[in-house]
């Protein structure tokens, strides 16, 4: 009898839904997009009941499409946005605020607040993280200062706080199931990356009340089951955050291999092995932990990737959709001087600087929308060997080639110019939906459908190899011409009149 298994991805600008047999065949796909909330320049939040309704109907799109009842799903496996935090009424589930998401910058001053209380060593020896506000806990704390009773509500126990995952699985489980992943809680900046609990010192700090937290699992363990959701005990095998979901996806199961995700944002994942590796600018956090083992990894996140493509296309409107950027990008040689620094909310790893904002430079009378559409790909390649340099820096890791998924990997342009600009082979596999393949094979893991990391190896497979054909003389003079562009970004917003 034919296993199903069930993904469910809740992602930044949409959420989607597969279905997979046991050869991992996409037999069913639901996809909706997602409001994105404006409230002020450099803020960004989503609506929380938004994201589960429209989840659940992406659930049953995908169900549809492959003609099986609910009761035919042997597993199912959630990856979510990470570091995005939502804050809810226990009794009632409804939020007391939207979900303040990863890339938003309206929690700075909380960060700031708590580097000068002197704690920002402290967080970053606990948790690994740079203090910013990228993650959770900032967050939970600006919704608790924000909202009338929130703190008082929170230590008499009334509300809960949690990651996307988290929101997701309560509420799938009628609120049986308050639980999170080890992937997702290295992400909050209040889990303590040796103990894999949350860390009741920078709790107190904070003023986080651990009674709103959620209980810390195995990304392999048994979650719960969807049946108040779907009426047949689905039982959710996996829980991973996005991009340590895209590394298990890409079977980088050993020391040293790595991915680079092109989604909304730009994540760099490398398996960095049993224990916690940490260089300047990049953040070590959890992997997964699966059959009783931790893989640590070191990540570098870009917070404008295929965003970028989006702002061309939706608010400069020089494309019409993001496919497009290829052929507009190989209509020009090269972008003739033009770079353009996507620092919309800043730049993230490895330089981090809040202050930053975009800008495009090198515009001269020639310049053309191609010209920009092209520095605009660019841009990703560019911030790719940021982090790349930040990684290999001190010769203790090496990356002898890079593992690539995601939307826009499906641009061959993208893919030869990262090869050249890296000088190492980029590899694009067969399936470049690494992410929601990845927790959904791990579901399958967990749940008996499959018996070893060695079996989900040999699924994995190669579809294109991209060699370096730029020399390297040429590969860094354009690269030189990058950092000098992306140094003129820093600290914008403090050289602005203050209002």
């Amino acid at each position: 009898m034919t296993k199903y298994i069930l993904g469910i991805d809740s992602g930044t600008t949409s959420v989607r839904s597969f279905v997979i047999d046991e050869a991992a065949s996409v037999i069913g796909f639901g996809q909706a997009e997602i409001t994105q909330i404006y409230p002020r320049p450099g803020w960004i939040e989503h609506d929380p009941k938004q994201i589960l309704s429209m989840q659940l109907e992406v659930m049953r799109a995908a169900l549809r499409d492959a003609n099986v009842q609910p009761a035919d799903i042997s597993a199912a496996g959630i990856t979510n946005q990470r570091e995005t935090s939502v804050v809810w009424d226990k009794s009632t589930g409804e939020p007391i605020y939207n979900a303040i998401v990863w890339s938003s910058r309206q929690t700075v001053p909380v960060i700031e607040q708590w580097v000068e209380k002197g704690i920002g060593e402290l967080i970053e020896e606990r948790t690994g993280l740079i203090p910013d506000a990228y993650y959770s806990a900032s967050k939970i704390r600006w919704i608790l200062d924000h909202v009338a009773g929130a703190q008082e509500r929170a230590e008499k126990g009334e509300l809960l706080a949690g990651t996307i995952d988290t929101w997701l699985m309560w509420n799938f489980t009628n609120g049986k199931s308050f639980v999170t992943d080890v992937s997702n809680g290295s992400r909050t900046m209040m889990m303590n990356l040796q103990t894999l609990d949350w860390d009741d010192e920078l709790l107190g700090h904070y003023n986080i009340p651990r009674q709103m937290l959620a209980q810390i699992m195995p990304s392999d363990a048994h979650f719960g089951d969807l049946e108040p959701t779907f009426g047949a005990p689905i039982p959710l095998g996996s829980d991973l955050g996005d991009q340590q979901a895209g590394l298990f996806g890409q079977a980088a199961f050993e020391q040293g291999q790595c991915k680079m995700t092109y989604g909304t944002a730009g994540v760099l994942n490398i398996n960095c092995g049993q224990q916690p590796q940490r260089i300047a600018g990049l953040t070590p956090s959890v992997g997964w932990t699966v059959q009783g083992k931790t893989a640590y990894e070191i990540e570098g996140v870009l917070f404008a990737q295929g965003k970028t493509m989006q702002w061309l296309r939706d608010d400069l409107q020089l494309i019409h959709a993001a496919p497009d950027s290829e052929w507009y990008a190989g209509q020009v040689k090269s972008t003739d001087g033009v770079y353009l620094v996507p620092a919309f909310t800043g730049l993230s790893a490895p330089t981090w600087d809040p202050y930053a904002r975009a800008a495009i430079i090198g515009i001269s009378n020639a310049t053309t929308r191609l010209h920009i559409i092209r520095a605009a790909v660019e841009s990703m390649v560019y911030q790719t060997r940021d982090m790349v340099e930040a990684a290999t820096a001190d010769g203790t890791i090496k990356i002898p080639e890079l593992r690539v998924d995601g939307g826009a990997v499906k641009n061959n342009l993208l893919c030869q110019m990262q090869a050249d600009i890296l000088g190492i082979p980029v590899i694009r596999p067969k399936n470049h939906e690494a992410t929601i393949f990845g927790v959904m094979l791990l579901a399958g893991l967990s749940t008996g459908i499959y018996s070893s990391l060695d079996e989900l190896q040999d699924m994995w497979a190669v579809e294109r190899v991209f060699e370096p054909q730029l020399s390297r003389d040429e590969a860094d003079g354009l690269y030189s011409g990058w950092l000098a562009a992306r140094e003129l970004t820093k600290g914008w917003t403090k050289k602005l009149p203050q209002h």
